[in-house]
C-alpha cells in the first residue's frame, strides 16, 4: 500500500469504541455523530478489507483484527503525543502539560502540595493529576499515557523490566484513636495492647490494606490476631469512624495532618515499633521526558521528600537514555491502562487506595 489506510482520527474512534463498548457512547465522548463514527469503522474496514468489530452482541467488542490494530493504534498515538509535547517544550516551560500519577492516598494527601509548588513556579504549564490503583497507575507510565507517578503498592511484576522504580520518601502509617480512648492518655502503647483494640480498615482487597497487614507483619505484629470491627471503602470513612468513638485504625500520617493540629484523632506511639512504607517515583526510561517532568522531578520532588534521593532519579535526561536496554512497553487492554481523575477515582477506592 502506498498510503496508510487508516488516519489518526480513525485510531481515535477505535480507541473510543472499545473503551467505551458502543458506537454511541464513544461518538458521545468525542463530541460527534454517530453516523460519522460508523461512517468512519465502515471506510477503515473497507481500506483494511477485514472487519474489526464482531456486532452480533449488545457491546460492540473487537475482533481479533481488532485488538491488533488498537494494540498498534495506541503506541501510535502516544508516539505522536510525545511528538507533540516534544514541540511544546521548545518554549521553555512557558506552556505543555505535565502528567502526573499517583495512587489513592499519595494522590489524595501529598501529590496536591508537590502540584501547588510546581504550579507557584511555572504557572504555564498546566498539570493533570491521574490517580488509581498502583497496578493501573503503572501500566499508564509503562504506556507513555502519564509522565510519571509516586505510588504506594508494589509496581507489577510484568512491568518491573520496563519501568524505573526508586524510593521516593518514607511514608508512616500512624496507628490512630479516639481522643477519648483510655490508651490515648497514655505516652506510648505496647504492641500487646493492640489485640485488645476494635480495628477499623479498608476492604482486605485494597493495596494499602495488604501493605499496612504486610508491614505489620514484619513487626512482629500477627495481623490475625487483630479484631477487625468492620471495612469501610475510604480513608475519609476511615478518618470520621475513629473520631466518632467506633474504633482504632492505621493510616498515613499524611492523611491525618489536619485532624491532628485541630485535636480531634490522637495518633498513639507504639513501643519499639515503626510502622511505615516506602513510596516509591516510577517512570519509564525508554520514553521522552518532558522538560516540565524533568523540572518537577528534580526542582520540586525534593522538597517534599524525608530522605536522600536516589541521584538516579536526579540526572537531567532530556531523551531516552541510549545505554537503556530498549523494549516495548506492553500494551494493555483498554480497560486496564483507564485513568480516572482523583473524584472519579473515589467511588472505587476500595479497588485503589494505597
Amino acid at each position: 500500500m502506498s498510503d496508510l489506510p487508516f488516519t489518526l482520527d480513525q485510531l481515535r474512534i477505535l480507541r473510543a469504541i472499545a473503551s467505551e463498548g458502543s458506537f454511541k457512547r464513544a461518538a458521545d465522548s468525542l463530541y460527534v455523530s454517530q453516523p460519522a463514527v460508523s461512517l468512519q469503522v465502515q471506510n477503515l474496514e473497507r481500506q483494511l478489507d477485514v472487519p474489526l468489530f464482531d456486532r452480533g452482541g449488545r457491546r460492540a467488542q473487537l475482533t481479533e483484527a481488532g485488538h491488533l490494530l488498537l494494540s498498534y493504534g495506541e503506541k501510535v498515538l502516544t508516539l505522536c503525543q510525545e511528538t507533540c509535547r516534544a514541540i511544546e517544550d521548545l518554549q521553555n516551560l512557558q506552556g505543555g502539560t505535565l502528567i502526573v500519577g499517583a495512587s489513592q492516598t499519595t494522590g489524595t494527601y501529598l501529590l496536591p502540595r508537590t502540584i501547588g509548588a510546581f504550579r507557584q513556579r511555572y504557572p504555564d504549564v498546566a498539570v493533570q493529576l491521574h490517580v488509581h490503583s498502583t497496578r493501573r497507575t503503572s501500566w499508564s507510565v509503562a504506556n507513555g499515557q502519564v509522565d510519571l507517578a509516586i505510588v504506594g503498592g508494589e509496581v507489577p511484576t510484568d512491568l518491573q523490566d520496563s519501568l524505573e522504580v526508586i524510593p521516593y520518601a518514607e511514608d508512616e502509617l500512624a496507628l490512630i484513636l479516639p481522643v477519648s480512648h483510655p490508651l490515648a492518655q497514655l505516652p506510648s502503647v505496647h504492641k500487646e495492647e493492640l489485640y485488645n483494640l476494635q480495628f477499623i480498615a479498608l476492604d482486605s482487597q485494597s493495596t494499602i490494606r495488604k501493605v499496612i497487614d504486610r508491614v505489620l507483619a514484619r513487626c512482629d505484629i500477627d495481623t490475625r490476631r487483630l479484631t477487625l470491627e468492620m471495612e469501610l471503602n475510604s480513608i475519609e470513612a476511615i478518618k470520621n469512624a475513629v473520631q466518632s468513638g467506633l474504633g482504632a485504625a492505621f493510616v498515613s500520617v499524611s492523611a491525618i495532618e489536619k485532624e491532628l493540629e485541630m485535636g480531634v484523632l490522637h495518633q498513639a506511639t507504639i513501643e519499639e515499633v515503626v510502622v511505615k512504607r516506602t513510596l516509591n517515583v516510577i517512570y519509564n526510561p525508554n520514553r521522552y521526558r518532558s522538560k516540565a517532568a524533568e523540572a518537577f522531578i528534580t526542582e520540586i520532588l525534593p522538597l517534599f521528600s524525608n530522605q536522600e534521593l536516589d541521584p538516579k532519579l536526579l540526572e537531567p535526561i532530556t531523551r531516552v537514555k541510549a545505554n537503556h536496554k530498549a523494549k516495548d512497553a506492553p500494551v494493555a487492554d483498554v480497560a486496564e491502562v483507564e485513568v480516572k481523575s482523583v473524584a472519579e477515582s473515589v467511588a472505587d477506592s476500595g479497588d485503589s487506595t494505597s
